[in-house]
């Protein structure tokens, strides 16, 4: 067959109708087959169309075989039913192959393992980290893991919580997101300790100091994490598939982060500011201000007592 249209037919007053066009080859099959059918009563003067192994139209030939390589299918058609049929004839026809660009065969296994290696790179990122802050940062260090721990409970819990509602599964992208979230997260941190080493840097005690660099160091953290999400959620959009679960993954830590940050981190620091060994700059507190050169504050000079030279007999 070489075409098949919707028409509507008015001036024998059947309305909607379907005219199929077939080239020779086709046209004397077709009237082979109507010839065949005409000779038989109904219902086995019918011939079925099928699309995908389902029956769409089985319209009953009525006068005789057809012949001239033009039929019109009819019978209470719609525009739309009509066009849906022409469309189903005209695009069902058409010889569609594949040609196969790459083939890879790979066991079963083979996403356990992937999974598995992703997790140990994983650890093995967020062991890197904590060294870091180990060594750079000290008892702070104490701070960062434990926000990092309240981040990561809360995290696994709502991933348990929302999984099987949004259909949310941990494979490989998904674990590249939650790596990424470590530096991420790590580096919020670290803006805010850094701003409080500022501080202390030129002069002022730890209590003031976490005080003063929570402002700027807010403002950076909401900015780099607002950028961050915002290219989470583009890309949760724009994608299919697995890439989302990395997106979702990064836009999940990125909101919790900020949850963390505020709602915990800051809120230790104020409290850890009171203890003695952060407080007094312990050497081992990562807030020793020898350590950092901090700028000695300065004092106001009294003004001497008048000695005797200094006297006059009135």
């Amino acid at each position: 067959m070489d075409d098949a249209s919707s028409v509507f037919e008015s001036q024998n007053g059947a309305g909607w109708i379907v005219q199929l066009d077939f080239n020779s080859k086709g046209s004397k099959k077709f009237a082979k087959t109507t010839g065949e059918l005409t000779k038989q009563q109904s219902p086995q003067n019918r011939f079925a169309i099928v699309l995908d192994g389902e029956v769409v139209s089985d319209p009953e030939v009525t006068q005789g075989a057809i012949t001239g390589g033009r039929a019109t299918i009819s019978g209470g058609f719609t525009q739309q039913s009509s066009e849906d049929l022409a469309n189903v004839l005209s695009y069902g026809a058409l010889p569609l192959s594949f040609d196969i660009a790459d083939e890879t065969t790979v066991s079963a296994a083979l996403g356990g393992e992937q999974l598995d290696a992703g997790l140990i790179a994983g650890a093995i990122g967020l062991a890197l980290v904590v060294i870091y802050l180990v060594v750079y940062y000290r008892g702070l260090a104490l701070v960062a893991m434990a926000s990092l721990g309240v981040s990561a409970i809360l995290t696994y819990t709502i991933m348990v919580l929302l999984g099987p509602g949004i259909g949310f599964a941990l494979n490989l992208p998904a674990v590249c997101g939650a790596i990424v979230a470590i530096g991420i997260t790590a580096d919020s941190f670290i803006v805010y300790f850094e701003r409080i080493r500022d501080e202390i840097r030129e002069g002022r005690s730890l209590r003031p100091a976490v005080e003063r660099g929570w402002p700027r160091a807010r403002r950076t953290i909401l900015v780099s994490d607002f950028v961050s999400f915002l290219a989470a959620a583009v890309l949760y959009i724009v994608t299919v598939g697995k890439v989302q679960g990395f997106a979702f993954t990064l836009g999940l830590t990125t909101l919790l982060d900020i949850a963390v940050v505020f709602l915990f981190t800051k809120p230790l620091m104020t409290i850890l500011a009171r203890r003695p060994f952060f407080g007094n700059g312990h050497s081992w507190s990562g807030l020793d201000p020898k350590r950092l050169g901090a700028t000695p504050p300065l004092r106001r000079r009294r003004p001497a007592a008048p000695g005797p030279a200094d006297t006059k007999e009135a």
